[in-house]
């Protein structure tokens, strides 16, 4: 097993932690001792607490688009890959880890930290518009359907899923969701 230099624990710890307590709840103070790196090194690898979530947030973007990619590049029919991402094991009452972030306000107000989690939700409507239109020219799903905004509905519901379930302390009304726009676009 490789031992992770101290940048890369800086960073996995930040990730953590961002999705565990957002960027307020994520001090210097609880990233060095989550980490094991001292304050000095920390500052030596990055320039502070907004460095280090950039890199953090775009580590975290980037595994996640390279999951899903994986995912919707299988083999099968667009629907059966659009039902195999929509139905992955995840852990639904922890959230989103990108989707979560559009939810802390200080991460909203800073461009820079913003950017990557504003481009892979784009990333991520455009990979189910291309995944539809292919279901689309192959007749599995309704010519009249509009990947783009049918891709968007798809992001809003799986993101909105995520809230059900943590509002209502169960992964069942996400599943229900889930359910629901995968009915909707058998039926289209």
């Amino acid at each position: 097993m490789a031992v992770m230099s101290t940048s890369e624990r800086l960073i996995e710890s930040t990730r953590e932690l961002l999705w565990e307590r957002g960027y307020v709840g994520t001090s210097p103070k609880a990233i060095q001792q989550r980490s094991g790196v001292g304050q000095g090194s920390m500052y030596h690898h990055f320039d502070g607490k907004p460095d280090l979530a950039r890199a953090a947030i775009s580590r975290t973007a980037a595994q996640m688009r390279a999951q899903i990619d994986a995912q919707l590049s299988r083999p099968g029919t667009a629907m059966e890959r659009i039902t195999g991402y929509l139905r992955r094991e995840r852990d639904v009452l922890k959230g989103c880890a990108i989707g979560g972030l559009t939810q802390d306000p200080e991460i909203i107000a800073d461009d820079s930290l913003r950017q990557p989690v504003d481009e892979t939700l784009r990333w991520l409507r455009g990979r189910l518009a291309e995944v539809l239109a292919q279901g689309r020219d192959q007749g599995e799903i309704a010519a009249t359907l509009d990947p783009a905004a049918t891709a968007t509905a798809v992001v809003a519901v799986l993101q909105g899923g995520y809230v059900l379930a943590r509002a209502a302390g169960s992964a069942e009304p996400f599943t229900v969701a889930v359910d629901g726009i995968l009915g909707l676009l058998a039926s289209a």
